[in-house]
């Protein structure tokens, strides 16, 4: 490869970690990781509460120093860069944290202001925003007169204020309604098809699903996979599911029938509570060779990504 070539793939890379390492004390939450973001990606972090995402997310914005290994976001080392590197980043904190006596466009003025924005600059750029999240007729409310959709579009409306490089969306949808959440999906796309990158992490697997072209999925500080959404899914579980439901003992007796002896397709099966799931190729030929039961509801449908999370991860409870 040329030296022109590799200067524009380095360029194209927003964030490289290379054995990136974080520990506290003799504890190591973050072992190891490599991964990079690319320029107009949705890249995902996921992973169960003390994965080490956040921590993660705290090392690229320069708010945590690291351990061990390398990380280079716009393609300098952190956090050496950070002053520099946060005017290319807006970020959208997990939790709520707009300034309660301020009014939305007071809100957005403020943080703005921050970056140094000319005052005719900031108000065109607020205008832009209040429009693309709908907010327009709202400008003037008090955050506390604004419903939980409301407020969470606009703490996303204030991340772009300094109309960021790198979006940072730690949990950007939790708590919200279907409808907020598909309208902020819409947002989200649009922002990536004008080219900026979003670094996302969330518990929606729906939402990693429909949103990132790229994830990870970190536990006890490592990564264990990573790939496109669809390949994930293809490489790590059966391509249909068979959801049996209902009590124990009339699952037992449905599983009694024995679908592999009889010359049914191969399945994989995993009891949770009141539910079975069988992982297959075949869900149409599989659900003929159960039996209908008054009280087992059964659901057919394609593998997702929350399948391959749980597979991963398993499925004992995090706190």
């Amino acid at each position: 490869m040329s030296q022109s070539a590799d200067a524009a793939t380095a360029q194209s890379i927003v964030i490289a970690a290379e054995c990136l390492t974080k520990r506290f004390g003799k504890q190591e939450v973050v072992s190891s990781i490599d991964f990079s973001v690319l320029q107009g990606q949705c890249f995902g972090l996921l992973g169960p509460n003390g994965a080490g995402k956040t921590t993660t997310i705290k090392m690229i914005l320069g708010q945590s120093p690291i351990s061990y290994g390398s990380l280079q976001v716009f393609g300098r080392p952190m956090p050496e860069n950070a002053r520099w590197a946060r005017k290319r980043i807006g970020v959208v904190p997990q939790n709520d944290n707009l300034d309660p006596d301020f009014t939305v466009v007071e809100n957005l003025r403020v943080y703005g202001s921050y970056f140094g924005l000319r005052r005719g600059e900031l108000d065109d750029r607020i205008e832009q925003l209040l429009t693309f999240f709908n907010l327009s007729d709202r400008a003037n409310a008090r955050v506390e007169q604004l419903s939980g959709g409301m407020k969470r579009r606009l703490i996303i409306a204030r991340a772009l204020i300094n109309d960021p490089e790198l979006i940072v969306l730690d949990e950007p949808t939790t708590g919200l309604d279907p409808q907020v959440r598909h309208m902020i999906w819409a947002r989200l796309r649009e922002l990536k098809q004008s080219g900026k990158t979003l670094l996302l992490t969330t518990h929606y697997m729906e939402e990693a699903e429909r949103l990132c072209d790229t994830l990870v999925i970190i536990d006890y500080g490592q990564i264990l996979a990573n790939g496109s959404p669809a390949e994930l899914i293809r490489r790590y579980v059966e391509p249909e599911v068979l959801e049996l439901r209902g009590p124990s003992g009339d699952l037992q007796l449905a599983l009694a029938v024995q679908p592999q002896a009889d010359g049914g397709p191969a399945c994989r099966f995993e009891t949770i509570g009141d539910t079975v799931y069988c992982y297959t190729d075949d869900t149409q030929t599989l659900a003929r060779l159960f039996p209908d039961m008054p009280g087992v509801s059964r659901l057919q449908r394609p593998a997702n990504l929350e399948d391959v999370f749980l597979t991963i991860t398993g499925r004992d409870l995090r706190e």
